[in-house]
């Protein structure tokens, strides 16, 4: 009977209250764990959804925004224990009080509502949340209406995931909120817990606007672990993931050339397709230098620019720079143009400056200044262009090509024939100190092949014509030859057959495959003795070499072949996934004949057997991978290549590779003269391991067995916590033959205020491959929250 009452005694409170609101803001009301709605202030459910026992749930592909479209209102739901109030006048709700409206909801041991002014008021355990930002504390104030509200000495936590306490809270409907005197943080312990954040912002007043998802603080200090490191009267930084214009995580360094350095980039989100980073670059040894990035995407025009400049050098008393512009434009019909250069001061800029925080195992020596056009048209392509270089000491001048011009014919499958034919002049020209010749190019290589290919087998018969013409430029009182031309035919023959049987290993289905392979090239001998080394070089001896027609890089030089190649491949492949789980292959050469045409100091090559390239890959228990590779000389018996590598990545952040190189006789470096160098015999050793689920170390070390010197080493710890992170490597590598270069850097990334940019992480991408960062905090969704 009791129960009966109270249940008559909410009827009636519910109908009193239906009587009471005629506007367009309808209330609606639900007492003890019944939601009651008014009636007219919803729509009937649609039939499908309509049930006798009310509504059924439906499932929706995601959950959307959908905002109020202009003079639109929706209703205010309230909820509580007790409802007491006055027709047209107020009403108030006591016990687990609650209202909600749109992204707006407002909860108290009390609410009170007054028409009039269309305020509800929550005293008590007072909860605000307006477009997923929540307020705590004694009282809060909601304008039902409009969508603003205020709390005093709120404890909150903003959508984005930051949040502090403050004198005073102020809510928006834009999605601004203002909070005068307080800290923020953008740690999530910070919010409701009463623990102090590892770091936060103290100021006399904040800002965060929510739709440009960005934060302001005016006269904040920001401290860290309790310390002070950072007074500013205005600062602003991202709220989300997305690009925001704001400061970057500062990098820190030690450096033997530079002193101590300090990096602080700034990032400027100008448009979606334009930004800009400029990082001012303070070197205690150097002083202080500039560094800009800008970048710009177009619908018909894309590129960067890149500077560096130190207007005074504290050690030479020089002004040192650097500058790069890449760019990419489509003119229309087909036609594109694109350029791509780089100045440098000085020959020892690279030395003294490297590349910030990147990995770096030596100095680039050689660089680009390119501008071009290309023009596809059907079968043809078009390529004019002008290439010249800035080449740094010790390093030798290179030929440049001023201009190039080039044309491409393709007809691929015509009749089963494939038949290409490229045409291209080239302009040369070098210092004149050097006493090499300049010269002119033309050359044309008609291509013709039917290649037969099936699943069992392939026939790729070919034949090639190679004509070049030269008028060479000798320097005065020369008696060589100025014009010369040459014409060179080349047949070839490239078979193959792959046989398959399944077979079980270790109880898993496999299939066995056996691909044996022969080619054939024949190309007779033309003294080309004459003929200027103008871009052209000894190819290196491997697989892709080994199948090709001629064994020198670039046109200066055709070699005569008469010669066949044999091969051998065999692979494991999983049956059910198709995963390669293993491979061994062996190839080599027999030359029928002596081939004679060479490089200037170079020697023939004989008749007979040439090296053998044994080698194979595995993947073994999912997480380890084993490859090597072997070149081997059976005329001297002596290894004159091997390549071994191992790596294992038994879980995530979790990797450790080994890799073993030797090289006999390894290519003549751009510029160098001497024929011989120091053999290539070094083992590298790299991996990534966490010690604890927080704290990491990364390592690398590349060691040569025949200097007994280390060439490049590597040794980072990183440490990611909640709301930061910390990353320290110290890194020593060669700059040249005889100097080195030592380094520390640091990196601390307040997470929530700054972001990662140019970090020391990408010192650890390149210095260890398989290396992974860790995960990037999410911004939680305001839909993650369904209080």
């Amino acid at each position: 009977m009791p129960d009966k009452q109270v249940h008559t005694n909410e009827v009636s409170s519910v109908r009193r209250m239906m009587r009471t609101r005629r506007k367009p803001l309808a209330l609606l009301l639900s007492l003890p764990g019944v939601w009651c709605s008014l009636a007219g202030a919803q729509e009937a459910p649609p039939p499908d959804i309509a049930k006798s026992d009310g509504l059924v749930l439906r499932t929706v592909r995601a959950l959307v925004d959908n905002p109020l479209a202009g003079g639109d209102d929706v209703p205010m739901y309230v909820r509580g224990m007790a409802l007491t109030g006055r027709t047209n006048v107020d009403a108030t709700v006591d016990g687990d009080a609650e209202a909600r409206k749109y992204r707006s909801f407002v909860k108290g041991d009390r609410l009170t509502y007054d028409q009039d002014t269309d305020e509800v008021v929550a005293h008590g355990n007072a909860r605000l949340s307006q477009g997923g930002n929540l307020f705590v504390g004694p009282e809060a104030h909601m304008y039902t209406g409009a969508g603003d509200g205020y709390m005093l000495t709120p404890t909150y936590r903003l959508m984005s995931g930051g949040g502090g306490k403050s004198e005073r809270a102020d809510i928006e409907a834009n999605n601004v909120v203002t909070l005068q005197r307080g800290t923020y943080s953008g740690c999530a312990t910070c919010t409701e817990d009463g623990k102090t954040p590892a770091w936060y912002i103290k100021a006399s007043e904040f800002e965060f606007d929510q739709e440009q998802q960005e934060g302001t603080v005016y006269n904040g200090i920001l401290f860290f672990q309790g310390v002070p490191i950072l007074a500013s009267p205005y600062l602003s930084f991202p709220t989300s993931n997305e690009r925001r214009s704001g400061f970057l995580a500062p990098t820190f360094t030690q450096s033997s050339r530079t002193g101590f350095e300090l990096a602080t980039p700034y990032y400027f989100n100008i448009a979606p397709n334009r930004d800009l980073t400029i990082t001012p670059r303070i070197m205690t040894k150097r002083g202080v230098m500039g560094v800009g990035d800008f970048r710009y995407l177009e619908p018909t025009y894309s590129g960067l620019f890149h500077i560096e400049y130190l207007p005074k050098d504290r050690v030479t008393g020089d002004a040192r720079y650097t500058f790069t512009w890449q760019h990419s434009q489509a003119l229309g019909y087909g036609v594109n143009a694109y350029v791509n250069f780089t100045k440098v001061s000085d020959d020892t800029y690279p030395d003294d400056f490297g590349s910030g925080t990147n990995f770096q195992t030596g100095v680039q020596r050689v660089y680009n200044r390119e501008a071009g056009l290309t023009w596809s048209y059907g079968d043809w392509s078009f390529l004019a262009r002008v290439l010249k270089y800035q080449v740094l000491s010790p390093t030798a001048p290179q030929y440049e090509s001023v201009p190039e011009l080039s044309a491409t014919y393709n007809k691929l499958d015509f009749h089963g024939f494939d038949f290409t034919m490229p045409i291209r002049y080239n302009r040369f020209q070098i210092a004149s100190w050097t006493g090499q010749p300049n010269g002119e190019r033309i050359y044309a290589q008609p291509t013709l092949s039917y290649p037969i290919l099936t699943p069992g087998y392939f026939i790729v018969p070919k034949v090639i014509f190679n004509a070049a013409a030269y008028n060479v430029d000798y320097p005065n009182g020369s008696t060589m030859q100025s014009s010369i031309t040459r014409t060179v035919p080349t047949v070839s023959l490239d078979t193959g057959l792959t046989f398959e049987r399944p077979l079980t290993l270790f109880g898993t289905a496999m299939k066995q495959t056996l691909e044996p392979r022969f080619f054939y090239v024949y190309t007779p001998y033309r003294n080309q003795s004459s003929i200027p080394i103008f871009d052209s070089a000894v190819a290196d001896f491997n697989l892709a070499e080994i199948f090709s027609e001629n064994s020198f890089i670039g046109v200066d030089r055709i070699q005569d072949a008469n010669r066949v190649t044999a091969a051998l491949t065999s692979r494991l492949i999983d049956a059910e996934t198709g995963v390669e789980r293993g491979r061994v292959w062996y190839a080599q050469r027999y030359n029928i004949q002596q081939s004679r045409v060479t490089m200037p100091g170079g020697v023939p090559e004989d008749a007979g057997v040439s090296d053998f390239l044994v080698g194979g890959s595995a993947l073994l228990y999912s997480n380890i991978t084993f490859s090597t590779a072997v070149q081997y000389s059976p005329s001297t018996s002596q290894f004159n290549r091997s390549d071994v590598g191992v790596t294992w990545r038994p879980g995530e952040r979790k990797v450790f590779n080994l890799y073993y190189r030797y090289l006999r006789n390894p290519p003549p470096v751009v510029g160098q003269t001497a024929l011989t160098v120091t053999p290539i015999n070094q083992i590298e050793l790299s991996g990534q391991w966490p010690i604890t689920p927080r704290f990491g170390i990364v390592g690398r070390l590349n060691y040569s067995i025949t200097d007994k010197t280390f060439i490049d080493a590597l040794a980072g710890f990183e440490y990611d916590a909640d709301c930061w992170a910390f990353r320290i490597g110290l890194q020593r590598y060669a700059t040249n033959a005889t100097t080195t270069t030592s380094r520390v850097f640091a990196q601390l990334e307040l997470k929530g205020l700054t972001k990662s940019g140019n970090s020391a992480t990408e010192a650890f991408k390149v210095g260890v491959p398989g290396y992974q960062p860790p995960p990037t905090n999410q911004i939680p969704s305001r839909f993650s929250n369904y209080e």
